[in-house]
């Protein structure tokens, strides 16, 4: 959904068929379908026994011996079986829905390679340059300005055209921009340090700048798809779990091994290593030992980098398979908190229950987008992360159960008249 967010205006009338833009936002809003459940259950249990109470239905169903808890008993397995339907939906149709979206992006952004190229923002995505442009039309580019920084040497070349336009290559290596009417700006460095840098303009009516995909962010569709949690069952999450698990053992392992070997600590040496050092008159055996440090230091953070890297994969992954089943609970903790609130609260027609769910989901929500984050940050473990929100909400929803029990007393009759 962010795709669509991020891409409406290139995509709508801009060379696409509308198919293309209506199967891609099909796609797209699928994800969302486990995170509606629970907001839907929860408005309708509201208004449901709202409405029921306001009419004093379940007043009458309560006096024909009839309890809440047995008024809601069907509901509650109408409910159980919508979960599952949502689980069975996240497990086994999402995967399939985001490999499509994603198989179709790829395929968007194939056929428009200057989609990514925002207007009037420096785009960085490309190793070795800056682009900006103006305003486009499809992949043609308007008022482009360039700065070459290939040889990290600052913005030496900087190039500047009125119009240019994109295009990949037969062979699907390479992106190809045309340029047309521009100059090229070369600063080239003078030996003599006293005088200033000579400026070479270079004008031109047509130039060509060819740019690798793999820096471009446009991967093999194999490469797109294979092993990302996103598009994995939680059966495939699992046996991917397990295997990551085990190459970060092993490389952690690696790295024990390594670090042993390559920077043991002399026992034997008795000798004090101040006074040593102290003693030493070579400069070359300090800058050797500080060399090393700084090699270990290097090393170190390195192989932290690494670590951090993997761990953070795998806990992306334990979050989808997470995921899939905390949002389907989460259509039972809704129900049951919405549920004894609507025998609560009563009265109020539409509004007051719809405010008050949606209230509730925001907090839900909220909850949830804050433990997912600390669990991508690794302050906590997906499982905590994932499941806070429930965890908060289930005792919410005993204690409305406890008060809507209490409150269901069976009014008097001259009470039902008014």
């Amino acid at each position: 959904m962010q795709f669509l967010w991020k891409y409406i205006d290139d995509l709508i009338g801009k060379g696409l068929d509308i198919s293309q833009v209506s199967e891609l936002m099909i796609y797209s809003i699928a994800r969302f379908v486990p995170l509606a459940l629970p907001i839907a259950v929860l408005i309708s249990s509201v208004m449901v026994l709202g409405k029921l109470g306001e009419n004093y239905e379940l007043a009458a169903l309560q006096s024909s011996g009839i309890s809440l808890i047995s008024i809601m008993k069907p509901i509650f397995i109408f409910i159980v079986l919508i979960s599952i339907s949502s689980f069975l939906f996240s497990n086994y149709v999402m995967p399939i829905a985001n490999f499509k979206g994603g198989s179709l992006l790829y395929d968007i952004k194939k056929k428009k390679p200057a989609i990514n190229i925002k207007e009037g923002i420096f785009y960085n995505d490309i190793d070795g340059f800056s682009i900006k442009i103006g305003s486009k039309d499809d992949d043609v580019l308007n008022d482009i300005l360039i700065y070459d920084h290939k040889e990290n040497l600052g913005n030496k070349k900087v190039i500047s055209a009125k119009s240019g336009k994109m295009k990949i290559t037969d062979d699907e290596k390479y992106m190809e921009l045309f340029l047309f009417d521009g100059n090229s700006y070369i600063e080239i460095e003078n030996n003599n340090k006293k005088k200033k840098s000579i400026n070479r303009k270079i004008s031109f009516q047509k130039d060509l700048i060819r740019f690798d995909l793999s820096s471009f962010n446009m991967k093999n569709s194999e490469m797109l798809y294979k092993g990302h949690y996103a598009m994995l069952n939680n059966k495939q999450l699992s046996y991917s779990i397990d295997s990551l698990n085990n190459k970060l053992i092993d490389k952690q392992n690696l790295i024990k091994v390594r670090v042993s070997e390559n920077y043991k600590y002399d026992a034997s040496s008795k000798s004090d290593s101040v006074i040593s050092l102290n003693n030493l008159n070579n400069k070359r055996i300090h800058e050797t030992a500080i060399n090393k440090l700084r090699i270990l230091k290097s090393v170190s953070k390195s192989n932290a980098d690494d670590l951090n890297y993997k761990k953070t994969i795998i806990a992306k992954h334990k979050i989808e398979w997470h995921r899939k089943i905390s949002l389907a609970f989460a259509c039972i903790i809704m129900f049951l908190i919405g549920a004894p609130l609507g025998s609560i609260i009563r009265k109020g027609g539409f509004s007051v229950p719809l405010l008050v769910s949606i209230l509730l989901f925001v907090v839900y929500y909220v909850i949830s987008i804050t433990g997912e984050k600390t669990a991508k940050d690794l302050s906590a473990s997906p499982l905590e992360g994932m499941w806070i929100s429930n965890f908060i909400f289930i005792p919410i929803s005993m204690i409305l159960i406890s008060l809507a029990l209490r409150n269901s007393s069976i009014p008097k009759f001259k009470d039902l008249s008014q």
